[in-house]
């Protein structure tokens, strides 16, 4: 009898904690501030505990003072992740970073290898708090009906029941976590191929999953993007309705199709038939809504002619975009266009590093080179977010409002130089090309 009142504790325990919306924790081996559950190198997640250190080996729990918050952390020399469970919708997470004993330096990325927190450092004793927002979302439309997920998208952190927090860099240091659902935060959804994914693995990345990183805890990139996906595609599988099951009045949806959308070969297909016609749809159902939909044209994929100039292997699409989002009267960014010029000015060689190329054996099991002319690695990303921020900014004033201060504008003939950028890699690695390649 005592067995059974404590298994069925531990489901009442799981089934309140699913449901709560706020947490506070106090990561280390030290004291626990009051109100703050305690978090060390033992708590693993599990679902009858409904949070822990997840996926991989856990971060040593150390003590160094005597403050509750700031006497204690949890550290590393590699990447951790922790997990809680909590119902969908956006969160504002607020961290307390740094550390008593040593500098800390720590990126923060959630979920799927969404970029929050880019090499924030501390010196011995110092604390920095930092927040964002994010998005937590579940594959139930409503009580009858799924979003469509592919087999592979099936193991995502963008699909569970968790949100997930990953510290990475050369020495992450987290002392405190406070999570709480929020209904104030702009949302911007972001539906599109894999070109704006959320990325799981590496080295695979989109643009998508680096925006989150130059906007404030004020506004949530719910991506919705995935690999493969045309605009039909993304309509028929649902992750346009769930979308429309979650927007409110002043909320943006970026569209972003094309790639794959010329592989369709059909009588009544093309840039100017049913391209058109389901790019069309985005905007009637954003507006229905009150919501605001945004164009986004497809950057060029890496292909040079003779003399150092980007071939158009996109047609009209882009053309179609552009006539579509002025009869409308969309918002329009043309990453297109900015792509063009970032290519160029990159070059056929120097391109090479901002796309998934790698020889043989860069990774765990690769036996062949990779050479993806599509998709992106961290830095292609990256560069080409600060694009949507060039568009966001000449397009939506509102919304530029929210680009964080740090950002100090961006020149696309003038890219960031690849030997200045760094960004620590996750532990997951993905040697198989994503869909639409």
């Amino acid at each position: 009898m005592k067995h059974k009142l404590v298994f069925f504790g531990c489901l009442i325990l799981a089934a309140q904690l699913s449901a709560q919306t706020s947490f506070k924790f106090d990561f280390g081996s030290g004291a626990v501030q009051k109100g703050y559950l305690k978090v060390d190198d033992k708590t693993l997640y599990s679902k009858g505990l409904g949070y822990g250190f997840d996926f991989v080996a856990p971060p040593q729990a150390v003590k160094f003072g005597n403050d509750p918050l700031k006497g204690d952390a949890c550290v590393s020399d590699h990447g951790f992740y922790f997990s809680v469970d909590v119902p969908e919708g956006n969160y504002r997470v607020k961290l307390l970073l740094g550390n008593g004993s040593r500098p800390s330096l720590t990126t923060v990325r959630g979920e799927s290898r969404r970029l929050f927190i880019e090499k924030l450092a501390t010196q011995k004793g110092e604390f920095k708090e930092v927040v964002f927002t994010t998005n937590v979302r579940y594959v139930e439309i409503d009580s009858t009906e799924k979003v469509r997920i592919k087999d592979r998208e099936k193991s995502k952190a963008n699909w569970d029941h968790k949100l997930t927090i990953e510290f990475n860099d050369a020495a992450p240091s987290v002392c405190a976590m406070e999570v709480e659902r929020v209904e104030d935060a702009v949302t911007v959804f972001l539906c599109g191929n894999s070109t704006v994914v959320d990325q799981d693995n590496e080295p695979w990345c989109g643009w998508g999953q680096m925006l989150p990183r130059f906007l404030d805890d004020k506004v949530c990139v719910a991506n919705y993007a995935e690999s493969g996906e045309a605009a039909n595609s993304f309509v028929s599988a649902g992750r346009l309705k769930k979308i429309m099951t979650k927007i409110k009045p002043g909320d943006y949806v970026f569209v972003e199709f094309g790639h794959n959308d010329q592989k369709q070969k059909g009588p009544n297909d093309g840039p100017w038939l049913s391209y058109t016609t389901n790019m069309r749809r985005f905007v009637t159902e954003t507006r229905a809504h009150g919501g605001i939909p945004v164009f986004v044209t497809s950057m060029h994929r890496r292909s040079f002619d003779s003399e150092g100039k980007v071939n158009n292997t996109l047609g009209e699409y882009p053309d179609a975009v552009r006539k579509l989002a002025s009869d409308e009267k969309v918002a329009l960014i043309d990453l297109n266009a900015m792509s063009k010029i970032m290519y160029e000015a990159w070059g056929p060689e120097e391109s090479v590093k901002a796309f998934v190329h790698y020889p043989a054996n860069t990774f765990p099991n690769q036996t062949k080179a990779l050479a993806d002319n599509t998709h992106f690695n961290s830095y292609g990303g990256y560069e080409l977010a600060k694009c949507i921020l060039l568009g966001i900014k000449k397009a939506l004033p509102e919304l530029a409002a929210h680009i964080r201060p740090d950002f100090n504008g961006f020149d696309p003939a003038h890219p960031d130089l690849v030997a200045a950028f760094s960004m620590p890699a996750s532990p997951f690695i993905e040697i198989e090309k994503p869909d639409g390649n």
